[in-house]
């Protein structure tokens, strides 16, 4: 599903952020990247969604090769991905059912298809009761299950999560992992989750990567936050 050939990533600062990394995501799998701030997890992110290119080394999507990727191809490939970021961006002027339809704008689809996958997705996350209110209107972890009804409306084969319950509390954090987890089963999503929180790596276990100074340090299934 995903292959990182010798991946490394230099800024134009000099800072090299991701040093030779080897790895290998297979299809459905879920797995957790965690290390210090800085240690490279959001750019690896990055990398494999296409907003930053790697200095060297060769990124693969189903066998598709990242780096030769066309400008007019991204788009497609981006259909594929769903991204989950830690402050929501979320559309304030929009409604729920908005917010999450806004993310089919570019695919034509028909207005009955468009309402039965927003509902679809909805109720998946356990807020469609919610639909025409605004992102104002609801709580920390609601906002954040509408990001992932948004990331998912259009089932894609991989989703990223880059800190998806860095400003949630703990209950409603392990709440949000359960969710992604429930994701993973049901719709047999490739899930990739980068988080500090120690709570849920330790207690909703996943194969963990741990990052440390640009480099994979550890790659373990089942793992806990620390070794």
């Amino acid at each position: 599903m995903i292959q990182l050939k010798k991946v490394s990533k230099v800024f134009s600062n000099g800072l090299k952020v991701l040093d030779n990394i080897e790895l290998t995501v297979q299809k459905n799998e879920f797995l957790y990247l965690v290390g210090p701030s800085g240690a490279g997890k959001s750019t690896l992110l990055k990398l494999i969604f296409r907003e930053q290119h790697p200095s060297q080394g060769e990124i693969y999507i189903d066998n598709f090769l990242l780096n030769t990727i066309q400008a007019d191809q991204i788009p497609y490939l981006r259909r594929n991905i769903g991204v989950v970021f830690q402050d929501f961006k979320l559309l304030p002027k929009r409604t729920v059912f908005e917010n999450i339809a806004f993310a089919l704008r570019f695919l034509n689809y028909s207005r009955r298809r468009l309402r039965r996958q927003v509902t679809q997705v909805l109720s998946l996350v356990g807020l469609n009761e919610k639909m025409s209110r605004l992102p104002s209107e609801l709580s920390g972890g609601e906002q954040q299950r509408i990001c992932i009804a948004r990331a998912i409306v259009n089932n894609p084969s991989i989703l990223l999560a880059d800190e998806p319950t860095g400003n949630l509390d703990p209950d409603t954090s392990i709440d949000i992992i359960q969710l992604l987890s429930k994701i993973n089963l049901l719709r047999n999503t490739t899930m990739i989750v980068a988080t500090h929180n120690q709570a849920i790596v330790n207690d909703i276990r996943k194969r963990v990567i741990e990052l440390k100074n640009g480099k994979i340090v550890r790659d373990q299934q089942l793992g806990a936050y620390c070794q």
